[in-house]
């Protein structure tokens, strides 16, 4: 009995499509992974989200980037950060709405301190960020995000 080799040709671009399904498979399933475990403080920033600093050498100060994700207010109208460097003016740092859903806003902070923060969603809900540098409690039973610069 003779066992005839496959003589099947294989098309390059269907081969190279292939490769293209599996490759993205495995990046939406990476991408769910992380998405899923976003509050936890050992996610990494990947989606832009979160504080972003840049230090200035001129006058010793940081412009800090606040950035609150669409997926931690969907339905948000107005946000606004508010903490120790506003004292907690609820009106004083409105976060501007970008194309994506995100609310971002920079604002200065003398370098060398540690500032507590939330975000005021709608005058009525508060959220801390998920890519805060600590947490701190605060007198309210609940815990304010901190950013140290």
């Amino acid at each position: 009995m003779r066992v005839k080799a496959s003589t099947k040709k294989t098309n390059p671009k269907q081969e190279t499509e292939k490769k293209k399904s599996v490759r993205s498979v495995k990046i939406k399933k990476e991408q769910h992974v992380s998405t899923a475990t976003a509050p936890a403080k050992t996610v990494k920033n990947e989606t832009g989200s979160g504080i972003k600093k840049q230090y200035l050498k001129t006058n010793g100060s940081c412009s800090v980037t606040f950035r609150l994700p669409k997926e931690a207010a969907p339905d948000a109208r107005v946000i606004t950060v508010v903490g120790d460097f506003n004292n907690w003016d609820m009106n004083a740092t409105p976060m501007k709405k970008m194309k994506n859903g995100d609310f971002t806003v920079t604002v200065k902070l003398s370098h060398g301190g540690e500032y507590r923060f939330r975000y005021l969603i709608d005058s009525g809900r508060w959220e801390n960020d998920w890519n805060a540098d600590g947490y701190v409690p605060n007198s309210f039973g609940g815990d304010d995000s901190l950013v140290k610069v």
